[in-house]
């Protein structure tokens, strides 16, 4: 099954410590994290964003829809990064999760699912054209 570990940050302080950790001892921490989820045959993805600063926001809440550059309103409100494992069940997730680095007061790592192609109806049209495309480009 594949899961999603997204990293949030989530409170100001939190936030504000991520510019006094040393950039060049978090690549390293972060590095020998991915090394162990590539020797261990589960890492599909890795990847972490840019400043929300960078980012904007579609808001569908009127119509047309708003756009509203970074960054947003809260930091609970942001996350940082994010891996997609393939792990049997979500509690080899959960023991993945712990092991992150980024695991100081105020970080939360959320565990999601990825649902598979296998689990939407397969005689829609729109699946079969996405399946199509999978299998097209060797994801499937």
């Amino acid at each position: 099954m594949k899961f999603m570990l997204i990293w949030r940050v989530t409170s100001d302080e939190a936030w504000g410590n991520l510019g006094e950790i040393d950039f060049d001892q978090m690549l390293e921490t972060v590095g020998r994290f991915n090394e162990e989820l590539i020797e261990a045959g589960v890492l599909i993805a890795a990847e972490g964003l840019a400043p929300a600063e960078e980012g904007v926001v579609v808001d569908f809440s009127s119509e047309p829809p708003v756009v509203t550059d970074g960054p947003y309103g809260e930091t609970k409100e942001l996350f940082n990064g994010f891996y997609l494992i393939n792990v049997p069940t979500i509690q080899d997730a959960i023991e993945w999760a712990k092991r992150t680095p980024m695991t100081a007061a105020g970080f939360k790592t959320e565990i999601r699912r990825v649902p598979t192609i296998d689990e939407f109806p397969q005689d829609n049209e729109w699946i079969k054209k996405e399946r199509a495309w999978r299998e097209s480009t060797g994801q499937l």
